[in-house]
């Protein structure tokens, strides 16, 4: 029995995608925020289960983000110089998810030796996860979106859907790695075993998208096409870099990528720390991560809603307010436990629109690219957005680190330093009211939504002109 067709946008374009195609999509970013979750937990688990020096840790896991942020520019160019005819995008989740699953396995069996050998060790397998699988996964994905639909309303949905498979994947993690782990002895071997199974489920998840996805604006059991998806050729790499620095929309989304990705480097692994050390019991963090739930429901809720009456720039303008509110009152109340659980609501619902929202501001930028250049340099655009989103991860996951060492942290200790405590504060608190803060003064120069329907006018009567 055929379906039946679905209707058009507010914009007039042709709507293509069912509630099957959004959860087929969805699952390619439960598969990436497994991996990038588990990422944020890394720190607690060198310092505190394999004993690895803080400032090591730190520098490791930089010097991994660095190479992996280049990789994203390598993955782009690879993706784009894809012969003709070719699917560019959907066959990278199964060649790098399978990889990745068992890598996450590995990840952990950190050699009982000498520091050097586990420095060694620990890069190379970080490099693996995050720099070559988690990028060849994560830059044809983000891609994905804007060549599945020219809908501006369903690239929307298909972010809310991502970011809430992603905030499962992540919420999973939150509150249960730490208690998993403990009840299997709180060891090295008790992360082993968690990660075997993580990494058979990254692997189905990614086994999913693949089987689900496609590379076309086409509804299936349908004759629509809005239209047709039009070979380009591919821009030189240097080329095409300089263009997209030239796109003012694609670099605000390039910082507020950066800054967002900061922040979410040391909210996920400052928790951790915030409870053992602050409150005294570090299984505390499954609650925040119970509680946590809460506000999360209520912004993907209220994140449709919200684009829908007052617009991407306003709605993250909004809840980047919120975040700030959040953090300044958690400052004056940062030893009461049920204060940095309320105000941490706070905090979660602000980071709730923009993930949905990035790929969809990404998305606008590449369409802006093609109304300045011709050229709507997807892989590209996507890739060098994801090099500050990398770079921002690891600037914050180092921080943590760095700051520990700083104050001469040793996990060892029954009761933390007052500096320990200070620095626990600062890259809990203050360092995400800054992130908070950038974000709000920069999303507020981005006007290209109001603008891109009559671009796209322009563009199609441009095209008109060129074929006759």
């Amino acid at each position: 029995m055929a379906k039946k067709p679905l209707g058009k946008d507010k914009f007039g374009v042709q709507k293509v995608m069912r509630v099957s195609d959004y959860f087929g999509d969805c699952t390619g970013q439960f598969a990436l925020n497994a991996i990038s979750g588990l990422v944020g937990q890394l720190t607690y688990f060198y310092t505190d289960k394999v004993y690895m020096a803080p400032a090591a840790v730190a520098t490791v896991l930089l010097i991994v983000k660095i190479i992996d942020a280049f990789t994203d520019l390598i993955m782009g160019n690879i993706i784009d110089h894809t012969k003709p005819g070719k699917e560019k995008y959907r066959p990278w989740m199964l060649k790098a998810g399978i990889p990745a699953g068992i890598v996450v396995v590995l990840i952990f069996c950190v050699p009982n030796t000498v520091s050097s050998v586990q420095i060694i060790y620990t890069l190379i397998t970080n490099i693996l996860l995050s720099a070559v699988f988690y990028t060849a996964m994560a830059v044809p994905y983000t891609s994905l979106m804007t060549v599945r639909t020219n809908s501006q309303e369903e690239r929307g949905n298909m972010g809310i859907w991502r970011s809430a498979s992603g905030y499962v994947a992540g919420f999973v993690l939150a509150i249960c790695i730490i208690p998993i782990t403990n009840a299997l002895g709180g060891t090295q071997s008790a992360w082993i075993k968690f990660g075997f199974v993580l990494g058979i489920i990254i692997i189905l998840a990614a086994l999913i998208c693949y089987l689900t996805s496609r590379e076309t604006a086409t509804e299936s059991g349908t004759e629509v096409r809005p239209e047709d998806i039009k070979e380009e050729d591919p821009v030189p790499f240097k080329d095409a870099v300089k263009k997209l620095f030239h796109n003012k929309y694609w670099v605000i989304v390039l910082v507020v990528n950066l800054m967002s990705c900061i922040l979410y480097a040391l909210t996920s692994a400052s928790g951790t720390y915030y409870c053992k050390w602050i409150f005294g019991n570090d299984n505390l963090v499954s609650v925040l991560g119970a509680v946590g739930l809460i506000p999360t429901l209520l912004g993907f809720i209220l994140v449709g809603p919200m684009i829908k009456h007052l617009g991407v720039v306003k709605t993250l303008n909004v809840s980047f307010t919120a975040g700030v509110i959040g953090n300044l009152l958690l400052l004056f109340t940062r030893n009461n436990f049920t204060c940095y659980m309320i105000f941490g609501c706070i905090n979660t619902f602000a980071t709730i629109p923009m993930m949905c929202l990035v790929g969809t501001m990404t998305a606008m930028s590449i369409d802006y690219n093609e109304y300045k250049y011709g050229k709507r340099m997807v892989a590209s655009s996507n890739a060098a957005s994801s090099f500050g989103g990398k770079v921002g991860s690891g600037v914050g996951s180092a921080a943590i680190g760095w700051i520990l060492a700083l104050v001469g942290y040793d996990a060892s200790l029954e009761v933390a330093t007052a500096a320990t405590k200070t620095a626990i504060y600062g890259f809990s608190i203050v360092l995400p009211l800054v992130m908070f803060i950038i974000m709000l003064v920069l999303v507020s120069q981005f006007d290209l939504e109001k603008r891109l329907p009559a671009m796209k006018e322009e563009i199609a009567a441009r095209e008109a002109a060129e074929q006759k």
